[in-house]
């Protein structure tokens, strides 16, 4: 675990929160889902988990596509790359994000495609994705990634052509 990140993590806040009682358990798993931007250049506009530190809340941005689903990574596989920290579930899977971060990383930092085509910023969910073109997305809600697989150039186009503008105010 880097030093720069809080101990805790996201999966035990939610074991405490649920054993305190249902309402206090949802509000942590509402709280969980929120993330913060890290400030810079548009490859360090990442979409962060302000309660750990972590860049898509701790998943394995290549579990995407060798799993085929969001899965958690571990702790002791950690790297610091493009401002944020990322984990993994294998040694395999660290090394392939390291040696090429531009295939796994989630397109627009993982802010969800579809806002940022209307210009906004709006942190993508990591259990809400789609992989299309060989890239990873990340959608805020079901209704974005729907919308966004109905026509998935267009979006892309309309969101390549917004990205850059928002990159110079994203985290300020």
């Amino acid at each position: 675990m880097t030093g720069a990140r809080q101990p805790r993590k996201l999966g035990q806040s939610l074991a405490r929160g649920a054993r305190r009682g249902p309402v206090l358990g949802l509000l942590l798993v509402a709280l969980g889902l929120i993330v913060l931007p890290l400030a810079g250049s548009a490859a360090d506009s990442i979409v962060v988990n302000p309660d750990t530190g972590l860049a898509i809340s701790g998943f394995d941005p290549v579990a995407y596509f060798t799993d085929h689903k969001p899965e958690l990574g571990r702790s002791e596989l950690e790297l610091r790359l493009g401002g944020a920290v990322w984990q993994f579930r294998n040694v395999g899977n660290r090394a392939a994000f390291r040696d090429h971060p531009d295939v796994y990383m989630p397109r627009f930092g993982g802010y969800d495609p579809v806002a940022v085509a209307r210009g906004e910023t709006v942190p993508g969910n990591p259990r809400i994705w789609a992989v299309v073109g060989q890239r990873l997305y990340l959608f805020y809600n079901d209704a974005a990634r729907m919308t966004f697989l109905g026509d998935p150039g267009r979006i892309i186009v309309a969101a390549d052509r917004k990205w850059p503008e928002i990159t110079k105010t994203v985290g300020q």
